[in-house]
């Protein structure tokens, strides 16, 4: 099994939970707030003055179980729902050794 990590702008948050919500390989995910910081921010057309002022990006973390098999399809599914959009997004995948539920 893997975790499927995303790290989105959050303007993206909305249409990329109907994203996943359609994939049939997903049978659910986590949303979490987060801050990014970089130097590249303020390239960022998506910062407020605000945004500027404190000096992160606002953005979207999110985690997703999947089975080792899909990976590689969710991964392109959602580089090609994804091409054209202005602010880039990260990704990661690690493994999982367990998960259940306590």
């Amino acid at each position: 099994m893997k975790n499927l990590t995303l790290i989105v702008h959050t303007s993206s948050q909305q249409d990329l939970a109907d994203q996943l919500r359609n994939m049939t390989q997903i049978s659910g995910f986590i949303f979490s707030s987060v801050e990014g910081h970089s130097r590249q921010a303020e390239n960022d057309p998506f910062l407020s003055a605000r945004d500027k002022v404190v000096g992160y990006i606002p953005r979207i973390r999110v985690d997703v179980l999947l089975e080792d098999s899909d990976v590689d399809s969710v991964i392109n599914v959602l580089r090609t729902a994804r091409e054209g959009i202005e602010h880039k997004d990260l990704y990661w995948i690690t493994a999982v050794e367990q998960s259940g539920h306590l």
